[in-house]
C-alpha cells in the first residue's frame, strides 16, 4: 500500500497519477552536477528507436517529460522506414484492443491515420509511430508519445546526455558521423550505451572492440564519459512494470549521480566499476541465447536438456571474460540474471528457436522484422574468430600442447559452425552437448580461474 508521504508527491503525466518518490529532486541534483543554471534545459537524446531504447526514452519521459522548463527527453531514429500493411493492420488491432490508447489518438487527432493504413489507403513510417508511441520492434506494447527527431545533427549538436540505444554493428558509423557535429562544442557530453554485442578486429593485434570503446574511437568523448548499462531485462515487460534491475557500469564520476537519477521504484539501478565485463558479458549472452533457443526447440522444452546447456555454456563465458579482464566480475547476481533472462525470453533466443523449427532460415539474415537486429550471429564470428589465432595460444591443460583458446570451447566452435560456416544443421547444439568427450563445465571454470590466462592484448591495451 502506497503511504500517505508518497502519495502527497504524486504528479500528473500523460493524464494518469505517476509516484514521484522524489523525481523533482533528482532531476534537480542531475542538474546541478552538470552546471545547468535556471531556465537551462537538461538535454537527453536517445540515439537508435529499437524496442530497449524506445523503452528506455519511454521511461525517462515517464519519470521526467512533465518538467518541460528543466528538461528536454527525445529520440532520433532514420526517416523513410514504411511501416507494411500487414503490420499497419496488427498495429491497428492493438490500438483498439486498448481503450487508454485509443482514446489518446483520438484525443490527438491522429487516430484516423491508422484507420486508413489498415485499409491500405496510406503508409505509415515508423518515425512517424513511434511519436505516436509505437516502437516498429514492439507494436504491441505501447509506450508513451515520444518526441522524435529525423535530424541526426538536431537531435545531438547540444545533447548533454546521450544514450546510445543502436546494435553494435551500427555504432561506429553513427557516432563517426555525431563527431562532425561536436567539433564546437565547449562541454563534453555524458553517453550512456545499451548496445550488446563486439566486433573483432585482427591489427595491429587481435583484439575485440566493445560499444563504448567505439564510441571513444568515433567521437573522441574520454572514457569517464562513457557508460554502459545493462541488465535482466526484456524492454516490453520492463514498461509494463515488471519489477526489473540493472547496473550501470563505469567510471565513479558519473555512474553513481546516473544510477540515482534513472533508479525508479519497479526498475532498480546499481552502480559498478566492472565496465569489461558487463559490456563483454552483455555480448556474449546474445551468442549463447541463440544456442539455448535451438535447444529449447530441438527437445520441445525439456528443463534438462536447458539445463545442461546452462551449464555449459556459462561456464565458457566465464572462461571467455577471465581472457579479456583481469579481475573480471563474477558471474553471478545480475550478470547470472542477465545471461537467464536472455537465454529463457530475448530475441536472440527466439531466433535460435525458429532457426531449429525452420520458420527462418539463415538465408533471410540477421535484421528480422518485427524483432530488428540479431545482435548474437556476429558477435558468434567475431568472438571465434578472435580465440582462433594461434598467438593466443594456452597450454592444453591436460595433453599440455598449444591450443587456440576456442579450443576450449565447443558451444561457440559449435554455434559458428551452424550460424557463420553453415557446416551443421540446428541439431548440431544437440550433438555437441552429447559429446562424449565433453569435460565437465567446472574443469574449464576452475581452468579459468587458475591459470593466468588474461590477455590486455585483447582489449586493444599493450
Amino acid at each position: 500500500m502506497v503511504s500517505a508521504e508518497v502519495l502527497v508527491n504524486a504528479i500528473y503525466s500523460n493524464g494518469s497519477v505517476q509516484i514521484s518518490n522524489g523525481t523533482e529532486e533528482k532531476l534537480d541534483e542531475l542538474r546541478r552536477l552538470l552546471g545547468k543554471s535556471e531556465g537551462d534545459l537538461l538535454k537527453i537524446v536517445g540515439v537508435g528507436a529499437g524496442a530497449w531504447g524506445s523503452v528506455f526514452a519511454a521511461l525517462l519521459q515517464d519519470s521526467y517529460g512533465n518538467f518541460r522548463e528543466k528538461v528536454q527527453i527525445r529520440i532520433w531514429r532514420r526517416p523513410g522506414r514504411a511501416v507494411d500493411k500487414a503490420t499497419a493492420q496488427h498495429l491497428f488491432e492493438v490500438i483498439n484492443s486498448r481503450e487508454d490508447v485509443l482514446r489518446r489518438l483520438i484525443r490527438r487527432c491522429a487516430y484516423l491515420k491508422y484507420v486508413e493504413a489498415r485499409l491500405g489507403d496510406r503508409t505509415l513510417y515508423a518515425d512517424e509511430i513511434l511519436k505516436d508511441g509505437f516502437c516498429l520492434n514492439m507494436i504491441d506494447t505501447p509506450l508513451c508519445p515520444l518526441k522524435v527527431v529525423t535530424n541526426l545533427q538536431e537531435a545531438v549538436w547540444d545533447a548533454d546526455i546521450v544514450v546510445n540505444g543502436l546494435p553494435s554493428t551500427e555504432t561506429y558509423e553513427v557516432f563517426e558521423e555525431i563527431s562532425k557535429y561536436w567539433k564546437e562544442r565547449l562541454t563534453v557530453p555524458i553517453i550512456i550505451s545499451l548496445a550488446k554485442g563486439i566486433e573483432a578486429a585482427l591489427e595491429p593485434v587481435p583484439h575485440i572492440i566493445t560499444p563504448t570503446q567505439m564510441i571513444m574511437r568515433a567521437t573522441g568523448v574520454p572514457m569517464e564519459n562513457i557508460l554502459y548499462l545493462g541488465g535482466p531485462n526484456i524492454a516490453s515487460e520492463i514498461y509494463n512494470k515488471e519489477y526489473a534491475n540493472a547496473r550501470i557500469c563505469g567510471a565513479e564520476k558519473w555512474r553513481k549521480p546516473l544510477a540515482k537519477f534513472l533508479r525508479q521504484p519497479h526498475f532498480i539501478v546499481w552502480d559498478n566499476s566492472d565496465l569489461v565485463t558487463h559490456e563483454v558479458m552483455g555480448g556474449l549472452k546474445n551468442v549463447y541465447a541463440i544456442g539455448a533457443g535451438m535447444v529449447a526447440a530441438l527437445t520441445n522444452e525439456s528443463a534438462t536438456s536447458k539445463s545442461v546447456y546452462f551449464a555449459h555454456c556459462t561456464s565458457e563465458m566465464i572462461f571467455i571474460t577471465h581472457l579479456l579482464a583481469e579481475e573480471p566480475e563474477r558471474l553471478a547476481g545480475p550478470l547470472l540474471a542477465d545471461t537467464y533472462v536472455t537465454l529463457l525470453k530475448g530475441r536472440n533466443a527466439w531466433y535460435g528457436q525458429m532457426l531449429a523449427k525452420g520458420e527462418l532460415s539463415l538465408d533471410m539474415g540477421d535484421s528480422i522484422k518485427g524483432k530488428g537486429m540479431i545482435q548474437g550471429v556476429s558477435a558468434v564470428g567475431a568472438f571465434y574468430e578472435l580465440l582462433s589465432q594461434s598467438c593466443l595460444s594456452l597450454s592444453h591443460p591436460v595433453e599440455n600442447k598449444p591450443i587456440a583458446p576456442v579450443e576450449l570451447c565447443p558451444i561457440l566452435k559449435t554455434l559458428y559452425k551452424i550460424l557463420i560456416k553453415r557446416e551443421l544443421s540446428s541439431e548440431g547444439i544437440l550433438q555437441a552437448l552429447r559429446d562424449e568427450t565433453m569435460n565437465d563445465p567446472r574443469d574449464r571454470i576452475e581452468i579459468a580461474q587458475s591459470h593466468a590466462f588474461y590477455r590486455a592484448s585483447l582489449l586493444g591495451k599493450p
